[in-house]
């Protein structure tokens, strides 16, 4: 006897699958039709959860902002240094990114259309405020002489973000989401100790 799944429980496998599909193909190819087939579902039972398509959108739109926003609250512990608040932000994000591959094909939609904009809109919000975190701790690694007095800022914070997107770059060219984790530490340590 086949066990009925909650709500809740196929709402979560529609957006996993969707996020696949959208790392596989690209969002703007992800149709209903091939997330029915991907389940074995039919497309009237996708629908039953998510009326419509950009409801699904959103629901992704919103987790995976929730996700980032998250995980700059956790790195941002004050009973830890500065350096390692910095560490956490990157390698966390890192982490996220090979956890949902898909998260960075939707920063660099050309097509936008309603549904995948509202992703765009809000992991573009997330983001940003992943930025400005690592700002945040780059000046305070300066106050706490970490860093050398004269680095700058934004700019510190400008090649720390570089180090997640020349490595997010890599994945999407090489499909590889492994990258993340096996370079993201080393490189990111060659970064900052440049800093020092």
């Amino acid at each position: 006897m086949r066990i009925r799944k909650t709500a809740q429980n196929r709402k979560t496998e529609i957006e996993q699958t969707v996020l696949k599909l959208a790392f596989k193909l690209g969002p703007s190819q992800v149709t209903t039709g091939m997330i029915a087939n991907e389940l074995g579902l039919t497309q009237p039972a996708i629908y039953r959860h998510y009326p419509k398509k950009d409801d699904i959108w959103a629901a992704i739109a919103t987790q995976l902002s929730d996700k980032i926003k998250r995980n700059i609250v956790k790195a941002t512990d004050p009973n830890i240094s500065p350096l390692e608040r910095l560490r956490k932000l990157v390698l966390e994000h890192l982490k996220l990114v090979q956890q949902y591959p898909a998260l960075p094909e939707f920063m660099v939609i050309r097509n936008r259309k309603n549904d995948r904009a509202v992703v765009q809109n809000n992991i573009q919000v997330a983001i940003t405020a992943l930025r400005a975190a690592l700002e945040t701790e780059v000046m305070a690694a300066v106050a706490d002489s970490t860093f050398r007095k004269t680095l700058d800022p934004v700019d510190a914070a400008a090649l720390i973000f570089g180090v997640i997107q020349s490595l997010v770059l890599r994945m999407l060219v090489t499909r590889n989401p492994a990258i993340l984790a096996k370079d993201g530490a080393r490189l990111l340590d060659l970064q900052l100790a440049g800093f020092s």
